[in-house]
């Protein structure tokens, strides 16, 4: 169910990088019912002909581009821009929310790793942005919201490449924040904890092997912990980037957005 108008974005061009994966692929999808054409991006082509077959079937009339690409390659961050903007225009409004889950506890930390997990979790979405704010900035116009975790806001054990990755991006928000806004340019992040995505699902799998417990059990254990005794949806998380992106957040600027079910307040 929508909880947002069907034309809050008409006009606007909005890019979505990690569509592929739970929040980029529902994200395209919110984004897309409130009226933006959408530029959707991922690796794999199969996963991304299905989001905008997914798109057009509630929305005919809209707007979307697919371009299959690997954003750590410098190449394919050009092309997706350049086709991105012959296509629908300028891009007004950017997701990065393409991203990896990686490492683990120090004694196993490769240098290998280390270096995979903050190129594209931290390096990547910032040369991607570079890219696109030049036009935004022309314009004076544009909305950015970074996809971060709440390992960015605190420590995990085994997260010292992946929570690293994280910090790294919400200081990039909050400092690029500083710089954007100046030119109409907002910039904010979102920080959810486990998603009821296929990367959360990994990501507690990895937990449960650690813990010597079942996936099940390690399911169970994570959703209990939480106040709201449940895990993030990955709508709710498009929902609250759809919010930032939208005019009804026009002041807050720099922000680390949780949504943590009540596990983290501060």
């Amino acid at each position: 169910m929508s909880i947002f108008s069907s034309d809050v974005f008409t006009g606007k061009h909005a890019l979505i990088t990690g569509a592929t994966g739970g929040i980029g692929y529902e994200t395209a999808k919110v984004l897309a019912a409130m009226g933006a054409a959408v530029t959707i991006t991922g690796r794999k082509e199969t996963v991304l002909n299905q989001l905008k077959e997914d798109i057009e079937s509630e929305r005919p009339n809209a707007k979307v581009m697919l371009v299959v690409a690997d954003l750590a390659k410098a190449s394919d961050r050009e092309r997706l821009v350049q086709a991105a903007e012959d296509k629908l225009g300028p891009v007004s409004l950017l997701v990065n929310s393409a991203g990896i889950m990686g490492g683990g506890v120090m004694e196993e930390l490769s240098q290998e790793e280390l270096e995979r997990v903050m190129h594209l979790n931290f390096t990547v979405p910032i040369l991607l942005t570079q890219q696109i704010y030049e036009t935004m900035k022309k314009n004076k116009e544009g909305a950015i919201v970074n996809v971060s975790s709440l390992s960015g806001l605190r420590g995990v054990v085994g997260g010292t490449a992946y929570a690293g990755s994280k910090f790294a991006l919400n200081g990039f928000t909050q400092s690029f924040a500083l710089e954007a806004i100046k030119h109409n340019v907002r910039v904010n992040a979102v920080c959810p904890g486990y998603v009821d995505t296929q990367m959360g699902r990994d990501a507690i799998r990895s937990k449960a092997t650690r813990e010597k417990n079942s996936f099940e059990e390690q399911f169970e254990i994570e959703s209990g912990n939480l106040p709201s005794g449940r895990i993030t949806t990955a709508e709710e998380v498009a929902n609250t980037i759809a919010f930032l992106l939208s005019d009804a957040a026009g002041n807050i600027v720099g922000e680390a957005v949780k949504l943590s079910g009540g596990s983290v307040m501060r």
